[in-house]
């Protein structure tokens, strides 16, 4: 080997060393870290399938979208979405396509069956219209495998492809927001005390679990329910000060994520061949209402768009021009964080940054 011949080889392992370290800093490994991903939920991660039924939970218009790549796309936030991060963390190329527009080949990455104002329970958020459930979205799942085992060939074929599959369920909230803490349209908070009500949410959820089980879900993440107390909208109408978190709400939002917890545990004793999680999502965002400037937000109580007081009675209007420093609010409306705040979200629920951020283990570890 001639000198020249050693400086070359030299350099080329440079390169490569080089080349996967800003792989890794980039966060591009090449293929996902799972063959697809499917999603669960409500406005937080709806990116799209209210756009065409007749519901008044929609976002398909700016200033909704103003920061997305494509626009107004029917994600409730000026960006992305936490589920999108987490996609981008798990190594998928584009955002996980909505039900109502996947088609073909495409639903084989995963599909994003989330709806806003949609609840466990099948009435939350009628008073909005049409949504799709949590048990309708399931439904549509179940139409997405047979499509899944027709493009496989077999069913086996299928439930092998889908144990290696990320689920993410993040339902709930609108079950307090458009149900319990309603009493003029619901009967729910007369019914029920926290307590009771937290336990029938669960028994529900728990029975759509085990449908998502029986169809070949075999990792799965359940996001709990965040801060509803804390947001404009709950300001705005409940907090004195339109500063001071209400604590009613909150307390029944930690009441359900205490048993959501323990429904995680029950799933793992009796699912031996599968695998759940909990995102202790309430947590993480109680980290950047507490010490906002360490994320660097400044306004933590106000949407960046809105009306009325703490731009917080209702969400954002067509074309209503939207705070500038954006990346500086917790809330981009009434109820829905900015891009800045899905960010964090969505990197502490895939990689915990906290012991406290996911239980037993982060969404990383389970793909």
């Amino acid at each position: 080997m001639t000198l020249l011949d050693g400086y070359f080889k030299k350099l080329s392992v440079w390169c490569l060393i080089v080349a996967t370290v800003m792989n890794i800093d980039s966060g591009v490994v090449g293929e996902p870290q799972v063959p697809c991903y499917f999603i669960f939920g409500d406005s937080l991660v709806d990116n799209g399938n209210n756009n065409n039924i007749n519901s008044l939970a929609k976002a398909n218009y700016l200033p909704y979208g103003i920061d997305y790549p494509d626009g107004p796309s029917g994600r409730f936030s000026n960006g992305k979405t936490t589920v999108d991060v987490i996609a981008e963390h798990l190594g998928f190329e584009n955002p996980i396509p909505p039900y109502a527009e996947a088609r073909g080949q495409e639903i084989l990455g995963g599909v994003n069956y989330a709806s806003a104002a949609a609840g466990i329970r099948d009435e939350t958020g009628q008073q909005l219209g049409a949504r799709i459930s949590f048990a309708a979205q399931v439904n549509n799942y179940k139409n997405t495998v047979s499509q899944i085992v027709n493009l496989l060939g077999d069913e086996d074929s299928a439930a092998n492809y889908l144990s290696k599959c990320i689920y993410s369920v993040g339902v709930g909230s609108n079950d307090y927001l458009n149900n319990y803490f309603m009493p003029l349209y619901y009967s729910s908070s007369r019914q029920f005390t926290p307590e009771q009500y937290a336990q029938v949410l669960i028994e529900q959820y728990a029975e759509q679990i085990r449908t998502l089980y029986d169809f070949g879900a075999r990792k799965l993440a359940f996001i709990g329910v965040g801060q509803i107390g804390c947001s404009p909208n709950a300001l705005a109408q409940n907090s004195p000060d339109g500063r001071t978190c209400v604590a009613r709400i909150n307390s029944a939002n930690q009441i359900f994520n205490n048993k959501l917890r323990g429904l995680v545990d029950e799933f793992n004793s009796y699912q031996s061949d599968a695998k759940f999680i909990y995102v202790n999502a309430y947590g993480i965002f109680q980290d950047l209402i507490n010490n906002p400037a360490a994320f660097g937000f400044r306004v933590t109580n106000a949407g960046c768009c809105g009306v009325g007081r703490n731009n917080g009675q209702i969400t954002c209007l067509p074309l209503q021009t939207p705070c500038e420093n954006r990346d500086e609010y917790l809330f981009w409306d009434a109820y829905h964080p900015t891009e800045a705040a899905n960010i964090v979200v969505g990197r502490r629920s895939y990689s915990a940054e906290k012991p406290s951020d996911a239980y037993p283990v982060d969404i990383r570890r389970l793909a």
